[in-house]
């Protein structure tokens, strides 16, 4: 049960002088929370007038004998104390109650300062390595999981672990240490009636842990169901034209309840469930007290084994004890409800990435010579999307791709960037194994122009030093000009400082493509991936990213993606490509008179 709590709090070791801290503080408040009971024995001596008169100080004789030697020197200073003067002694013991209560506190205060800093550096870094995470896991991992599951996982999980996990962090040392104090305090007034309370404690612990034991499942289903709903939030969110134009808000309106009632239910029953534990402790702890009440008032009016003072200062340590083993019982609910988050959150971090760099991995400062298709295949989902391809690219050729859509285009372009490993054959840059090429340095001789213009909710100037953050503002303008976007930037609101909402979507299409352009140039990449960069935009937006492409690609090894005759046909080599195999190769010249299949598209796209 305490395995994955164990694996969280691994990320407080770095806070671990906090942790000692707040164990040294705990400690004294255990200490003085047991003293500041004890010290209201000679306060309520002196109240009913029984404190027993000692002429002379009592006289060590071992450690057997120390509950009478104590007890009877404090009797022995009362004694004295009273004799001078009644309420002077009334003061000392009020003010010694009073100095022991304070002390007490402001430990409680100085344990709750330092863990505050282990608490929140933990969770600050659980987020940190979950983020680190997944922008470190592996292109297919986001085509098979929901977006709204990570998200439920970075946000609902990392909030559960914060409620469930960390708020008991205090309880871990404070709550067993006001026990054992307050019990070594109750040893030393009565051995029987300290043994009694002890067999019934546990019982009522047993009991009420009992009750949690299906927690953990129901929580991991309300978090599952959390991140379902986020997930039709993100789809609606990012769907509002489909969706209006269709006519679907019924339909998602009806899902997402359909949703938000499941989590109602579930939400339901482990509230239910944990609500139960309060009035269970509370009567169990009671019938504790009740039955103290019992067989210590037997001892005191009957036996008269134990003063009336004594027993009243023993009923509060009892409580004292009762209090904090409530709290321990509670956190075994937290503990489980923290589990079914923990499990989500470990998940994640736990991921082996297949696509990290080895001991052996080769950095690649630039582009020298070719890159190399062998022989290549590769399989998505049990189903071939590459079959035994072979392509040679040399140093500044540029290389275009056709075919239809589904044909593998695409996907020969994500094993270049090793978005994916291939499942055999050769591929390689300048004669390295891809995956044998250190994943940064391989990034960095590669820039992507994708039919997606992916910009980020920033200024234009942010996007844009995306490409390469250490570039001047000189750079910046002189990369935008190439990519024919100086000018409407200059007409934004802000220029270059202006927001352009999520997505870019202040901006027009071309626009969009145009700074993702002056991107790739700013970055300056050796090997330009260029993924349907046109495909979907108007003739006119499409003249003018074309000139910024054509810059872009100047003296550069460029592959290319296209659909429409213009981007291609200054190709070096254009490949036709059909499920994942090549059909023909050739200049757009030498393929209008070899391949049948090429003079057809090119007149598909002479009709468009």
């Amino acid at each position: 049960m305490f395995s994955a709590f164990k694996k969280i709090l691994q990320f407080g070791i770095k806070y671990k002088r906090y942790a000692f801290l707040n164990i040294f503080f705990n400690v004294l408040y255990a200490l003085f929370s047991a003293l500041s009971f004890v010290s209201l024995i000679p306060m309520l001596n002196v109240l009913f007038k029984t404190t027993k008169k000692q002429l002379t100080p009592a006289k060590y004789e071992g450690v057997l004998t120390i509950q009478t030697y104590v007890k009877e020197n404090i009797n022995y200073y009362i004694s004295e104390r009273l004799a001078e003067n009644t309420e002077v002694t009334l003061i000392f013991v009020i003010s010694l109650i009073l100095c022991l209560f304070f002390l007490k506190n402001i430990c409680n205060y100085l344990a709750l300062y330092f863990i505050t800093f282990l608490r929140n550096g933990i969770l600050k870094d659980l987020r940190n390595s979950l983020f680190k995470k997944i922008t470190t896991l592996p292109i297919h991992y986001f085509n098979e999981k929901r977006k709204g599951d990570l998200m439920a996982k970075i946000t609902g999980d990392v909030s559960e672990i914060q409620s469930s996990y960390l708020s008991i962090l205090e309880l871990v040392v404070r709550e067993p240490l006001t026990i054992i104090f307050s019990v070594f305090a109750m040893l030393f007034f009565s051995l029987k009636l300290t043994l009694f309370v002890l067999i019934f404690i546990p019982i009522c612990g047993v009991i009420i842990s009992n009750l949690g034991k299906k927690l953990k499942k129901k929580s991991s289903q309300i978090q599952k169901q959390q991140g379902d709903f986020l997930s039709i939030i993100d789809e609606t969110i990012n769907g509002q034209k489909i969706i209006k134009t269709f006519g679907a808000s019924e339909y998602f309106k009806n899902k997402f309840f359909k949703a938000t009632q499941i989590f109602y239910n579930f939400s339901n029953q482990l509230l239910h469930r944990a609500s139960f534990a309060g009035p269970v402790s509370e009567f169990l702890g009671i019938s504790v007290i009740g039955i103290l009440l019992w067989f210590g008032g037997r001892m005191v009016l009957i036996d008269e084994t134990i003063a009336g003072t004594t027993f009243i200062v023993y009923m509060g340590l009892a409580y004292n004890i009762l209090t904090p083993a409530k709290g321990i019982s509670k956190a075994n609910y937290s503990i489980q409800k923290g589990n079914a988050a923990a499990d989500r959150i470990l998940e994640i971090l736990n991921i082996e990435d297949h696509f990290e760099n080895t001991k052996d991995s080769v950095t690649i400062n630039n582009f020298k010579k070719d890159i190399v298709f062998d022989k290549v295949f590769f399989s998505y989902e049990n189903k071939t999307v590459i079959n035994n391809f072979s392509l040679k690219i040399k140093k500044g050729e540029m290389v275009a791709l056709i075919g239809h859509s589904g044909s593998g285009k695409s996907t020969i372009t994500h094993l270049l960037n090793r978005f994916y490993d291939i499942d055999r054959g050769i591929l390689e840059i300048d004669g390295i194994p891809i995956n044998k090429i250190d994943k940064k340095s391989l990034y960095r001789q590669i820039g992507l122009v994708t039919q997606e213009s992916i910009l980020f909710n920033d200024t234009v100037s942010n996007n844009l030093l995306i490409g390469n953050p250490k570039a001047s503002r000189k750079d910046i303008i002189n990369a935008c000009k190439a990519a024919y976007a100086h000018k409407f930037i200059e007409e934004l609101p802000e220029g270059y400082e202006t927001n352009i909402g999520d997505l870019g979507n202040k901006l027009s299409g071309g626009q969009k493509q145009r700074i993702t352009i002056a991107r790739a140039l700013l970055k300056d990449p050796q090997l330009l991936i260029l993924d349907e960069a046109t495909s979907s935009l108007d003739s006119e937006s499409e003249q003018q990213v074309q000139y910024a492409l054509d810059k872009l690609m100047f003296n550069r090894t460029s592959l290319v993606i296209a659909h429409r005759l213009s981007t291609i046909q200054k190709a070096d080599r254009i490949l036709l490509i059909e499920d994942g195999q090549i059909l023909a190769r050739g200049t757009h010249k030498q393929l209008l008179t070899t391949s049948k299949h090429y003079k057809k598209w090119v007149q598909i796209q002479r009709m468009d």
